[in-house]
């Protein structure tokens, strides 16, 4: 047996709005936003192990591919951090997720609005890329790369 396909990233954020409208700026398109409550939360909840869930999702997509991100708001139980908000890039987990646009300097100005910062330089790796993380709204980092040549 073999995996046919990774389907999506969750991200846990406090701010839905301002994760989708950052995701959506990178290109994303939006799939599907809705409540999860009721029978669904219940058998949502036995799935990952919470009770009394109730949650907001979001589903984000990229346009003509597959995988995507799924953006989820807890209500209930509330998020809880378990790291600082801004952590580096070397700390235990899910660091980063990685994007491959056309132009990456007009990704980061597009972005900025919506709260990026560069985590650290815009660097070009040999004659292949130009590379940089940065940090969104939540803490959340996305990396960009743009091939060149």
């Amino acid at each position: 047996m073999t995996i046919q396909r990774m389907d999506n990233v969750l991200i846990v954020v406090d701010d839905l709005d301002a994760a989708i409208a950052f995701f959506v700026e990178l290109g994303m398109e939006l799939e599907g936003r809705a409540p999860i409550e009721g029978r669904w939360a219940e058998q949502a909840g036995r799935v990952i192990g919470l009770n009394g869930v109730r949650q907001e999702v979001a589903m984000l997509r990229i346009p003509g591919g597959v995988g995507g991100i799924e953006l989820a708001m807890f209500h209930t139980p509330k998020a809880i951090s378990t790291e600082p908000k801004d952590a580096p890039a070397n700390t235990l987990g899910i660091r980063r997720v990685m994007f491959v646009v056309d132009d990456i300097e007009d990704v980061i100005a597009r972005l900025r609005p919506h709260g990026a910062e560069l985590v650290g330089t815009l660097e070009q790796y040999e004659g292949s890329y130009r590379l940089c993380y940065v940090r969104g709204p939540e803490g959340i980092i996305v990396g960009l790369a743009q091939q060149l040549g």
